[in-house]
């Protein structure tokens, strides 16, 4: 895939930080994650080259492979947000800047282990939607503790809004802040390109966006739905 013209992309950052002004965030604080799964490194390094250097990729072998490619050029940070196989945090170890896929602890021991002291972020499933993960929103503060105690660095929670209207997810967000706010945790990782608007109304410190800025995502054969 040939990556976006630098002024296009340029553009299309506008755009998202204009999104997140006008549901009453502020752009300087929101945190923008550009999400690459499913392009190829030419999509990351166009990322990079506008700014972006925080990363998100769903699947191991994607940053994997990307991030020595984009490491010739550009010092950036990369993000694991997809449902995660205990059998893949020793190959992402060296590169993952923040996980926020944690959501049960053999998982977070694992990252441990591979990681000790690592960040992270907790997911829990706000929407009681099976294909999705994270833990319940009862069981979230354990969890963190658990994690806390294994050496880990939670820095605050992660989740998937509900499908479907945006209007919908909104009362998951609201949740999500609620239970960031009773841990004392300050990174909401929470909304996407079709929903951000809901999740930065309700206190999201951070956006996951990839479809909005690069564009329709190439079909991935094979790859199960994540955040977008």
């Amino acid at each position: 895939m040939t990556a976006p013209d630098p002024a296009v992309l340029a553009a299309r950052v506008d755009r998202v930080q204009d999104r997140i002004a006008a549901a009453g965030g502020d752009p300087h604080q929101v945190q923008l994650l550009a999400v690459t799964k499913g392009f190829g490194p030419e999509i990351a390094l166009a990322a990079a080259g506008a700014g972006l250097i925080d990363l998100g990729e769903n699947y191991a072998q994607e940053l994997v492979a990307k991030a020595p490619v984009v490491a010739e050029r550009f010092e950036v940070r990369w993000h694991a947000i997809g449902r995660l196989q205990r059998n893949k945090v020793r190959s992402l170890a060296p590169l993952v800047h923040l996980w926020q896929t944690i959501d049960r602890l053999d998982l977070g021991l694992e990252v441990a282990k591979r990681a000790p002291g690592a960040r992270i972020l907790v997911q829990v499933n706000v929407s009681d939607e099976p294909q999705k993960g994270g833990c319940d929103p009862g069981d979230a503060a354990e969890l963190v503790a658990r994690l806390t105690d294994a050496g880990l660095a939670v820095q605050g929670l992660m989740t998937v809004g509900r499908t479907g209207n945006p209007a919908e997810a909104q009362a998951g967000f609201r949740l999500l802040r609620g239970l960031a706010d009773t841990l004392n945790l300050p990174v909401r990782s929470m909304g996407m390109s079709g929903d951000l608007e809901a999740a930065v109304a309700e206190g999201a410190t951070m956006v996951r966006v990839g479809s909005a800025l690069f564009g329709p995502r190439p079909s991935v054969p094979g790859a199960p739905a994540g955040p977008r």
